[in-house]
């Protein structure tokens, strides 16, 4: 697939990829926990919202589910409105569930190209700010490369071994990715293309093939809820925002 002109173009649109096929089995719901209640509403609403809030900004919003995915409608009814696409071609993995909606978005009629950016976000990230995403946007729109939302490690790091601590790990220069993470099209699936499943984010495929993506300071907020006791922060945090 060729991407030479990939950081030429000025005038490239913005999308937007949620994979939503995943099933959470470390946060320990009964369903799919992109499906579970927070603040009153399944935790993909959230995160959609958070995109819809810039709705000027996106040529289209693309959320994939998996194939046997019977909860997205039903909880989502409204998913409906102008540009908003649900594809239900989610993989076994991450990676293969991006690469499969970055194929469609690029297969659709009058859908996105090779040169646009897609921002691909986690579906449990539902925390994210519309701001945080504007300013992602606005450091790597003209990035040759692309970017990610981040947050700089607070914490000292270990290392383990047999349950005990091994080592102290320099935390210098260490930093917790995050999403949104923003490529052009053609390039992340090139990459995707390249490494396969063995990648857990978009960054680290274009690490892979020798790309050095951008980091873009970040909020704590923007964690992605993975255990149980996530779900209480997620609440509070919303409950403070007032939603």
């Amino acid at each position: 697939m060729t991407t030479s002109r990939a950081n030429t173009r000025s005038d490239a649109r913005f999308f937007a990829l949620i994979p939503c096929a995943g099933q959470g089995s470390r946060a320990g719901t009964a369903q799919a926990k992109q499906y579970q209640l927070i603040a009153g509403q399944p935790m993909v609403r959230h995160t959609v919202q958070a995109f819809r809030a810039l709705s000027g900004t996106f040529a289209a919003l693309w959320v994939v589910v998996s194939p046997s995915d019977e909860e997205f409608l039903s909880v989502f009814p409204d998913y409906n409105q102008a540009n908003e696409h649900l594809f239900p071609g989610g993989g076994a993995t991450r990676a293969a569930t991006v690469l499969n909606g970055l194929k469609a978005m690029v297969a659709h009629a009058g859908g996105a190209t090779l040169d646009d950016w897609v921002l691909v976000h986690d579906a449990a990230r539902c925390l994210v700010m519309p701001g945080q995403i504007q300013d992602l946007i606005t450091a790597c729109r003209d990035d040759a490369v692309g970017g990610l939302l981040a947050q700089k490690l607070p914490d000292t790091l270990k290392s383990e071994h047999g349950g005990r601590v091994a080592s102290t790990i320099d935390r210098s220069e260490k930093w917790l990715a995050q999403t949104p993470q923003m490529f052009r099209i053609g390039m992340l699936i090139d990459a995707l293309e390249k490494t396969g499943d063995r990648v857990t984010d978009e960054s680290s495929a274009m690490e892979a093939v020798g790309l050095a993506p951008r980091l873009v300071g970040s909020s704590a907020e923007n964690f992605k809820v993975t255990y149980p006791e996530d779900f209480a922060l997620a609440e509070a945090i919303f409950d403070r925002r007032g939603k």
